[in-house]
């Protein structure tokens, strides 16, 4: 193990894909799948030095965070799902103390599925009835005591490079375009192949990157790097790196919450903060938000 000898308590991404002589997206893909101790903090993973060694040595790994349960409902105390920058920031400035894993809508309802997290943030779109993500909590979570509650309305749409703001204003512009790919578990992923196969582009016509963006930060840097022309994202990450913005559709972000987490201590913190002045003005600041639903019930399991 001496090649782990002077390394820091937490190693990046790329130092890890250095050491397994693979590629950075194979190791996302095994964090996403548990296969490789790591954490998420701020969106970023890390990967903790010593679980790392036991991994290499074929010791068992030791349990991730997304499994710690709480004390009350046997139901981890994390929340899951697709990755939104004020939910990030409430979980932290509330004091919850509510642990995170974003990486996409589909693998949050699996983990909350599977009682691996209390809650997760979803936007997947349903052009059948052209609404927003009760239909696929009914089927993945039929029968489950969970309940759907309206976060925001965000506006999302195409975040520009600054050279092609005026060469791209709507979905149809980015044939021959180098767009942010997402993972496959991500609502944005789902828009995203709705809205190509909308305006008649097929997968050909376009160039995604090769490295997936996990969150919507991910996303917006892409684009600011110059790595990409466009990527479907957030209003408020627009506004944050200071690229042109191009609104294509508001989308409802709710959270599918586990009934037996609603009154622990950890949730209710969250949602109570969710309801002061400073969360208000934070929406606000960030842009695209639209907070007047949060709380709404659009669907109550069994």
């Amino acid at each position: 193990m001496s090649e782990l000898e002077d390394s820091p308590a937490f190693l990046t991404t790329k130092e890890v894909a250095a050491l397994l002589r693979v590629k950075e997206r194979k190791v996302y893909d095994m964090a996403a799948e548990g296969d490789i101790p790591c954490r998420r903090l701020t969106g970023k993973l890390l990967f903790p030095r010593v679980e790392l060694e036991a991994w290499l040595a074929g010791a068992p790994a030791p349990q991730p965070e997304t499994t710690i349960t709480g004390a009350n409902t046997g139901t981890a105390n994390v929340i899951a799902g697709s990755h939104d920058p004020l939910l990030d920031w409430a979980i932290r400035e509330s004091g919850s103390g509510m642990a995170s894993f974003f990486d996409g809508s589909l693998d949050g309802l699996a983990r909350v599925a599977s009682g691996e997290a209390a809650a997760a943030g979803i936007h997947v779109f349903e052009p059948e009835r052209d609404g927003w993500n009760r239909d696929h909590v009914a089927s993945e979570l039929a029968g489950r005591p969970v309940v759907l509650v309206e976060w925001a309305k965000r506006q999302r749409g195409l975040i520009v490079a600054p050279g092609l703001a005026q060469e791209i204003s709507e979905v149809a512009d980015l044939r021959g375009r180098r767009l942010v790919q997402r993972q496959a578990t991500a609502g944005t992923a789902l828009l995203m192949r709705h809205l190509l196969k909308t305006a008649g582009i097929g997968e050909n016509e376009i160039t995604l990157l090769p490295e997936l963006a996990r969150t919507e930060t991910d996303a917006a840097a892409a684009v600011a790097g110059g790595q990409a022309d466009a990527a479907l994202g957030l209003q408020s990450m627009a506004r944050q790196f200071g690229l042109p913005f191009v609104a294509t559709i508001e989308e409802r972000f709710d959270l599918v919450v586990d009934r037996r987490s609603w009154f622990d201590p950890p949730l209710q913190k969250l949602l109570a903060f969710s309801r002061t002045t400073a969360f208000a003005e934070k929406a606000a600041g960030l842009g695209g938000y639209d907070i007047t639903g949060l709380g709404k019930v659009h669907w109550n399991g069994a």
